[in-house]
């Protein structure tokens, strides 16, 4: 069966120009051709996170301002994945590593919820609560959850912009994390402060973090100041100095390869909006990177990757601005698929 990849878009706007169409997209590799698709999705959804269930590839999950949404036919149709809380955005997934059944939604305002039943129900797990170290001019979001394969009652909540949550239980309570990333703030070319009152806002700035079964206990972290690793589940972080290998080092994603647990990808940029973007990999859990897409240039910051789960050879890549980049021989050659013009604000990316 050919490879399907999903593309998740917002709507986009900027003083100007008016409001761009969001939404999810399918492309199948062969054919080469973006479909929007709709068949019980709102309209307007802004699609912020997709999740396929890694044992049965047509059963998925779309994360949009109305909650979740789940296909049970590779995206042909869909219908709202249970109710969580009025006014919640779903801004992330992460399934059970060892029951698939079970599946993790993270959301703005700040929460985590479980389903145990693939979406027909949710229970929010209590005591997720942001440090409040950060008060940017938009919610904070829960944009990234990691669970640890070989230990999978610990959980961690990546909150942009707020640091780390972890919890140790199965997510029946949380504590914070992130004052050693906090700490690290105090260093010069660690300060950044765009939209709130205090300089440690980009150590905070937490956009994607996972755990490799390679490492228990080791958490990897891609933030606004680039890649950080704690050994210590939390208790302390360090700076994985992504700019020996990179001259971009915003990091967007970071997630290990299901084929190699000592391979990592990480998305690299300039900034949240800039003009360039780029996709690296490490094989040996983060000490040495190598730039992996050639022959292409991003014109957006590189916001997601996804590895085939089932050919390593294949890996997409997606930028804020509307780009796709594929490859299906492991980064020899690379190819644009380009959404529909006018599709901007892409968060989120999958392949199966």
């Amino acid at each position: 069966m050919s490879t399907r990849v999903y593309a998740g878009a917002g709507h986009w706007t900027s003083v100007g120009e008016d409001a761009q169409p969001g939404g999810l997209f399918r492309l199948t590799i062969g054919d080469d051709r973006w479909e929007r698709l709709g068949g019980g999705l709102p309209a307007d959804a802004d699609v912020r996170a997709i999740a396929v269930h890694p044992r049965e590839p047509r059963v998925m999950f779309a994360g949009t301002q109305y909650g979740a949404y789940r296909s049970d036919d590779g995206g042909d149709t869909w219908t709202a994945a249970g109710v969580l809380d009025a006014g919640v955005t779903v801004w992330s997934f992460r399934f059970h590593p060892q029951n698939p059944e079970i599946i993790y939604a993270g959301t703005a305002p700040p929460g985590v919820y479980r389903s145990e039943d693939r979406g027909k129900t949710w229970q929010r797990m209590p005591g997720v609560k942001p440090p409040g170290r950060v008060a940017m001019g938009f919610p904070c979001r829960v944009t990234r959850i990691a669970i640890d394969p070989t230990h999978p009652d610990e959980i961690y909540a990546g909150l942009e912009v707020d640091g780390v949550l972890r919890s140790m239980d199965g997510g029946r309570s949380w504590e914070d994390v992130s004052g050693d990333l906090a700490k690290l703030a105090e260093q010069p070319h660690l300060r950044s402060r765009i939209g709130s009152d205090t300089e440690m806002e980009g150590m905070l700035d937490s956009h994607a973090l996972c755990i490799s079964s390679a490492a228990p206990g080791v958490v990897f972290l891609a933030v606004r100041m680039g890649l950080f690793q704690s050994v210590d589940r939390g208790a302390t972080w360090r700076d994985m100095e992504i700019g020996r290998f990179s001259p971009l080092t915003y990091a967007r994603d970071v997630t290990a390869s299901p084929h190699d647990p000592r391979t990592l990808v990480a998305c690299l940029s300039v900034a949240a909006r800039g003009d360039d973007g780029s996709l690296y990999r490490s094989q040996d859990l983060g000490r040495t990177w190598r730039r992996l897409d050639h022959g292409v240039k991003a014109d957006g910051t590189m916001m997601a990757v996804a590895l085939h789960p089932t050919d390593p050879a294949q890996i997409y890549c997606a930028t804020r601005s509307g780009q796709v980049f594929g490859t299906q021989d492991d980064g020899g050659t690379w190819r644009e698929y380009r959404l529909p013009a006018g599709t901007k604000d892409v968060y989120a990316i999958a392949c199966v």
